[in-house]
């Protein structure tokens, strides 16, 4: 099984956890949702179903199925909404990112560590997180700054996360702290 279907399955983006925490979020950021915003924080991350990675090149689109999805049943921004809930896709496409995004990031401030780590190590997602965070990619070769070293505990690399994620959704700012390695121009698929 692929790494971003064990995400969605029982991972990090787990298909009840994860929108459970962004609905907090919204709920903290922007009030209560519509029903049609709400449906978006549900199916924004489905896009990992079948992904071989999280942050590589097909890990990087997943936000185009949930856009997809959401364009079909509710128009144009609505598709907007959750395809640039992406800081990496929205700036590869020169488009600021939506309100999903920053809900997004601020989800982690109400997910305790004993709830996420066991479930991004049982999906994998866990050693690629850590890998990028140490500036190496999966052939352990130097790609990028290291903000957190591979000798570093689970937990202080998970507070170094949950600590840049609330800034970004608290500042709502996609430039409020660096990219680690940012990407091409991601096109969309027609």
């Amino acid at each position: 099984m692929k790494v971003g279907t064990k995400s969605l399955l029982f991972g990090v983006h787990q298909v009840f956890i994860h929108p459970l925490f962004v609905l907090i979020s919204w709920f903290k950021l922007y009030g209560r949702p519509t029903w049609r915003e709400l449906v978006c924080i549900i199916i924004h991350d489905w896009g990992y179903f079948g992904c071989p990675n999280m942050d590589g090149h097909e890990g990087k689109r997943h936000p185009e199925k949930g856009a997809m999805i959401a364009l079909k049943l509710f128009g144009p921004d609505y598709h907007d909404l959750v395809l640039y809930h992406s800081r990496h896709y929205s700036r590869a496409n020169g488009v600021e990112p939506s309100k999903l995004c920053w809900a997004d990031k601020l989800s982690i401030q109400y997910e305790p560590w004993w709830l996420y780590l066991p479930r991004a190590w049982a999906s994998g997602e866990l050693f690629e997180y850590r890998l990028l965070a140490a500036g190496l990619n999966t052939s352990k070769l130097k790609i990028g700054f290291c903000f957190v070293p591979m000798s570093a505990s689970h937990c202080e690399w998970y507070r170094w996360v949950q600590d840049r994620l609330i800034k970004l959704g608290t500042e709502q700012r996609g430039d409020a702290v660096p990219y680690i390695n940012p990407s091409t121009k991601i096109k969309e698929q027609s």
